[in-house]
């Protein structure tokens, strides 16, 4: 028997948050809960890394998505997609070293405009 739910969304990717040490983290570690939503931000400027996606919480630059994780990431966002993206925090583990405080999950979220043209 075959079902019609629908997947609301997929996962996509989890990592410790790349660069936490070097911007805004230590300002708002202690504001940072699990399932809290974050912002992805391509930075097709960035000098260090070509496929540079940062990750932000509210106006707090957190650090980025590590370069093993970024490619086909900063395709979606360059191209558009950043509302078929979701990033939240995974874990936060203050007494951990830096780089490795902060875990992110990225979920691909369902297409609602596909649906939308399959009723018409």
């Amino acid at each position: 028997m075959k079902t019609n739910k629908i997947i609301q969304r997929r996962h996509w990717a989890n990592f410790d948050i790349a660069g936490f040490s070097y911007w805004d983290g230590c300002l708002v570690l202690n504001e940072l809960r699990p399932g809290m939503e974050l912002r992805l931000k391509r930075e097709e400027d960035n000098r260090f890394d070509h496929y540079a996606v940062a990750i932000y919480y509210g106006d707090y630059k957190l650090g980025f998505v590590p370069r093993g994780e970024n490619h086909e990431l900063s395709k979606l966002l360059e191209m558009g997609y950043a509302d078929i993206l979701e990033a939240r925090v995974q874990r936060v583990a203050p007494e951990e070293r830096a780089e490795s405080q902060v875990s992110v999950i990225i979920y691909l979220k369902y297409n609602d405009k596909q649906i939308a043209g399959k009723d018409e």
